[in-house]
């Protein structure tokens, strides 16, 4: 993998991590490694369905699909880290 692709991934992870905190509602529970890490899950996981629902031809259902997971995911991971916190 050569730096610009790290680089670029790191971007995406970040920015499919925030759009997944903007979106799901309430307050997360979640650093910003967190949420690099579950934006870097979701951009793989969503790029993988896209590949074997449409056989990766639409940018668009992948992007969707990386949105869709980012979000379940931040709610999933939010929703543990606050239940560990004692936050309500």
């Amino acid at each position: 993998m050569h730096t610009h692709s790290i680089i670029s991934a790191i971007l995406i992870g970040l920015l499919l991590g925030a759009l997944g905190r903007l979106l799901v509602p309430g307050r997360q529970a979640m650093g910003m490694i967190t949420t690099l890490l579950t934006g870097l899950v979701a951009a793989f996981a969503g790029g993988w369905l896209g590949d074997h629902i449409n056989g990766g031809r639409s940018f668009l259902l992948t992007l969707v699909l990386q949105i869709v997971v980012a979000v379940i995911l931040t709610a999933l991971v939010g929703g543990y880290a606050r239940g560990r916190t004692g936050a309500h």
